[in-house]
């Protein structure tokens, strides 16, 4: 379950960008790549966050859809739990990513204040 180093890496990264301050809400964008399970990263915040400064933030989540491209111009959105080939549906060849490997804190909100993050 890579959700607990996660959510250990955003704790690290949102505790530094705070200075101290009180954290509300964290905002994330996640790509379908990534594949975080929703359920598992919540849970896994909690865990890593309890008894610090971050208890009582919570987490808002963009999901990202996989988006690839292949060399022919054909841009499909993929279910990326269900297709893990890296080939174009369409015509078979490679393709590139376009969405779907981003996994950033976008930004926080600290005591009503937004901080970059």
């Amino acid at each position: 379950m890579h959700e607990i180093a996660l959510s250990t890496y955003i704790a690290d990264i949102v505790s530094r960008a705070a200075g101290g301050r009180s954290v509300e809400i964290i905002r994330l964008e996640i790509g379908a790549l990534r594949q975080v399970v929703p359920s598992s990263l919540e849970y896994a915040w909690g865990f890593v966050t309890r008894d610090t400064a971050l208890a009582q933030s919570r987490l808002e989540i963009t999901w990202i859809d996989a988006v690839v491209e292949c060399g022919d111009g054909h841009t499909t959105v993929l279910d990326a739990a269900e297709y893990l080939s890296m080939s174009c549906p369409m015509c078979g060849r490679p393709v590139t990513v376009v969405t779907g490997n981003e996994c950033r804190v976008r930004d926080i909100e600290v005591c009503g204040e937004y901080a970059p993050g």
